[in-house]
């Protein structure tokens, strides 16, 4: 088996079994452990700790933010609907997107966390980061103002159920009026959202930096 092919992306794969190769990240992951030099059974598959690899949460912080783009640079037409109700889906499309970046931001601090705090740590506390408010996941990061927290606060709505439900469920409706609240009171624009989601992400240097020093 040629492993360097078997490493990178297998465009026809999706086609034949896509939900065999979707969950083919972590091994891909051991083959390129393998072809480096460090034994992966890759048979046995992974334990709960291989799957604490910061390097599969910041890759798959890259997929995710991948997808977000590509959804909003690409928004469709909605021509099979009715056209009376391609507006609404079209706002519903947009609230996927942000889902996304959001999941994105999410990977990517759930990814210095474990980097700051080790993965036998993290596993220890994994309880306490088990949930999508990515204001509270993004605490260790300095010189968040108060309207960029306002941004990853309206994000962790969409992540919660405004990207996935019309409908926050509980009879909670007046979520959906916090988001408005916190677009209006902010007005916050797509610009202020990626630069939010650049300065986290930039974080991750920093956290790399501190990390290599300590080892």
């Amino acid at each position: 088996m040629d492993m360097k092919k078997k490493v990178g992306p297998e465009p026809h794969a999706f086609g034949k079994d896509p939900f065999g190769y979707s969950m083919l990240g972590w091994h891909k992951w051991g083959l390129v452990q393998e072809i480096n030099g460090f034994p992966v059974d890759l048979p046995k598959g992974p334990t709960s700790k291989d799957l604490k690899s910061p390097v599969l949460w910041l890759s798959h912080t890259q997929a995710l933010s991948t997808a977000a783009i590509s959804l909003i640079q690409n928004p469709p037409e909605f021509e099979s609907l009715p056209e009376d109700m391609r507006g609404v889906a079209h706002c519903q499309y947009h609230a996927v997107a942000l889902m996304l970046v959001g999941y994105s931001l999410e990977s990517c601090l759930k990814a210095m966390i474990i980097l700051r705090m080790g993965v036998d740590a993290y596993e220890e506390k994994e309880r306490k980061h088990r949930h999508h408010d990515l204001s509270r996941l993004a605490d260790f990061i300095p010189n968040l103002t108060t309207r960029e927290k306002a941004v990853l606060d309206g994000l962790t709505h969409f992540t919660m159920w405004a990207g996935r439900y019309p409908d926050p469920g509980f009879g909670d409706v007046n979520k959906a009026e916090t988001v408005f609240k916190i677009s209006e009171e902010f007005e916050i624009s797509a610009k202020d959202l990626f630069e939010v989601s650049a300065k986290v992400s930039a974080h991750t240097l920093v956290v790399l930096s501190e990390a290599a020093t300590e080892n």
